[in-house]
């Protein structure tokens, strides 16, 4: 134990930065090779690790990504923006980053991952609590995600209502079950 006592190991909620990406792309792939096992075939989860765990750095650059850091190491991560793209993976379309109408047009949670073994602790429900305040600071009247399955058990937990059932086609032709969920802001 280092001089002076235990070391905190509380995790930290901050707005990530560009210097993050490594370490937020490396909790991506973690937490989907611990998580979506319990969900999803080994063909499912090898396709999710390699295709929804990208760092999206426009979201870094907006300011609407979120880390928790303890010491140096980012065990979860999440955002919302207010552009026009849904989720990692769903591939590039020309209107991806398009700014939003916050008086029509929902803000979006994006890629929020957190590591296995800092799950159940509030660490999901931090980052959505700082989306949601910040959604609504801009004028947004809900948020709309497409969780995966992991995620669906924070997202109802949270307040999000269940849509419609989705299919999420990634570039591999594997297909993920998803939901497409919705939580009123107004």
């Amino acid at each position: 134990m280092p001089e002076g006592g235990p070391v905190d190991v509380s995790p930290v909620l901050r707005k990530a930065v560009r210097s993050d990406v490594p370490r937020i792309g490396a909790l991506m792939r973690r937490s989907v090779l611990e998580l979506f096992p319990l969900f999803h075939d080994e063909r499912e989860t090898a396709a999710a690790a390699r295709y929804l765990t990208e760092p999206d750095t426009v979201l870094i650059d907006d300011g609407t990504y979120f880390v928790h850091d303890v010491g140096g190491e980012v065990v979860a991560c999440g955002g919302w923006s207010k552009r026009d793209k849904l989720y990692t993976g769903s591939g590039a379309a020309p209107s991806d980053d398009r700014l939003l109408d916050p008086a029509t047009e929902p803000a979006r949670v994006r890629a929020m991952f957190v590591r296995g073994d800092w799950t159940r602790r509030g660490l999901g429900r931090a980052i959505l609590a700082r989306c949601e305040q910040a959604a609504r600071a801009e004028g947004f009247g809900s948020l709309v995600l497409m969780a995966t399955l992991p995620g669906v058990p924070l997202y109802r937990s949270f307040g999000f209502r269940e849509v419609r059932r989705a299919r999420m086609p990634l570039p591999d032709g594997v297909t993920l079950d998803g939901l497409s969920m919705d939580y009123p802001l107004r």
